[in-house]
């Protein structure tokens, strides 16, 4: 069993400014691919009514929605098929390498969905190449957390840690912002056929610059000292993915957990939220649709600041402390919702607040589990399988559930269960804020660099 390190850091002087630099490169770099890949799933969320129409002509509109969201669901299945190819990929040729060609993947496809034909234009071929299209985005979504947050946790100095990989949740708040706010001027700009016209592939073709400014990024980077160590020592695995599941199958069960008590308040207060306020609380859409902009905002103030808190105090402090809160508040906070739109408002703010605690660690503390050779594998297993699992059928269950027993209270004992699963995984953990990324398990001989990993800070 890999030796986990409790001892948090005891250095108290200031940064130095050529670490500060570094951060900000690497959480560019890290970051910049989450951004352009939740750009994409909020546009093509928003304008899924329109993109029915152009791929899915039918006289029902409920017909052409539905394959819409089918393509979307098959392109979120995709991702563990994704992540167990760029998990290991990372493992054996670098971080930087598949940051850069994920990006590409994605941005490519998303520029060629912008330019893709509709369906009057080349018939069945256009939802034919919708789906190829998503697939790609799918495949290669798979082997972005993964790299992402290897890259940053390895990259952030080691006191820092915590608030440097929470930019990562940064960057996809972000991005979702950007694609609803796109989505906004396109809506109240455009008429309805300008829209299905043309409009609609204003938010793909944007995508694209923002992917080459990403690849360029990324391209231009160094890899992490973790992974530059494991190379000098002649210590890169050969099979980082069979190593994994033999050798770590518990921290990859703990990983998932704190996973999994991260997507599911994510897209219920996020996505689903919306939903259920205009179907069962009688709001209006715009209502709804700015209470969901303003718990965002919220959450890019705090992301950051539960982060930092985690370096300053742990990461089980911070994270235990929201999944008991997630516990304890989440069916009083739908019970809020029923005292009106104040009421409303009140609980969502207090689930995007506990939401934030989460997002702001549940990353770091994912990647200190696993040690270097494996932490790329690791980390994008974790992820894209409870995200496949979980986190796409939040709206459908919610939804199934509350039909079926009657009670618009059903989100609040459903979070209840994953607030539960990410409470036992992360007690089953110790602390690991401050601790040395690379271990002795990692490498065959203590590395021999001129500033040992292992003391950076």
């Amino acid at each position: 069993m890999p030796t986990r390190h409790s001892s948090a850091p005891t250095e108290t002087a200031a940064e130095p400014a050529t670490d500060v630099v570094a951060l900000r490169r690497s959480v560019a770099a890290g970051a910049v691919g989450v951004f352009v890949h939740w750009f994409d799933w909020a546009a093509y969320a928003y304008l899924a009514g329109t993109v029915a129409t152009v791929f899915f002509p039918s006289d029902d509109r409920t017909t052409g929605l539905l394959a819409v969201f089918g393509v979307f669901a098959v392109s979120f299945g995709i991702r563990p098929i994704g992540a167990l190819v760029f998990g290991p990929l990372g493992d054996r040729i670098g971080r930087k390498r598949t940051l850069s060609l994920v990006i590409f993947m994605m941005s490519g496809a998303t520029l060629t969905i912008g330019l893709l034909p509709g369906y009057d234009s080349i018939g069945i071929a256009a939802p034919i190449l919708l789906v190829a299209l998503r697939l790609i985005q799918g495949f290669a979504a798979g082997g972005e957390f993964g790299s992402a947050a290897s890259f940053l946790a390895e990259s952030a100095p080691r006191r820092r840690r915590g608030f440097g990989v929470s930019w990562l949740e940064v960057g996809s708040l972000l991005g979702f912002l950007a694609g609803s706010f796109v989505f906004l001027l396109l809506s109240s700009g455009l008429d309805d056929a300008q829209l299905t016209a043309w409009g609609w592939r204003i938010p793909f073709l944007v995508a694209a610059p923002l992917g080459i400014i990403g690849f360029i990024i990324r391209n231009k980077i160094e890899d992490t000292p973790e992974y530059r160590a494991l190379e000098a020592n002649d210590a890169v695995p050969s099979s980082p993915a069979r190593e994994l599941f033999r050798s770590h199958k518990r921290e990859l069960l703990q990983a998932a957990g704190l996973m999994t008590a991260m997507h599911v308040p994510f897209y219920a207060v996020l996505t689903y939220l919306v939903t259920y306020e205009t179907d069962h609380l009688g709001h209006s859409a715009d209502n709804a649709a700015l209470l969901s902009t303003v718990i965002s905002l919220l959450g890019l103030v705090l992301v950051p600041l539960f982060g930092g808190l985690s370096d300053r105090v742990g990461r089980k402090p911070v994270f235990v402390g929201a999944t008991v809160a997630l516990l304890v508040l989440s069916t009083p906070a739908f019970l809020l919702m029923r005292a009106g739109l104040v009421g409303t408002w009140i609980a969502g703010l207090l689930l995007g607040a506990i939401l934030a605690a989460i997002l702001g660690t549940y990353a770091v503390w994912s990647a200190e589990v696993f040690p270097t050779r494996t932490r790329q594998s690791g980390l994008s297993v974790a992820y894209n399988v409870t995200a496949a699992l979980f986190a796409g059928t939040v709206p459908y269950l919610m939804t199934v559930l509350i039909s079926a027993t009657g009670s618009t209270l059903v989100p609040g004992p459903y979070l209840m269960v994953f607030a539960v699963g990410g409470l036992v995984a992360a007690l089953s953990l110790k602390e690991t804020a401050g601790s040395a990324l690379l271990r002795a398990e990692d490498v065959a001989e203590p590395a021999g660099a001129a500033e040992p990993v292992a003391e950076r800070v």
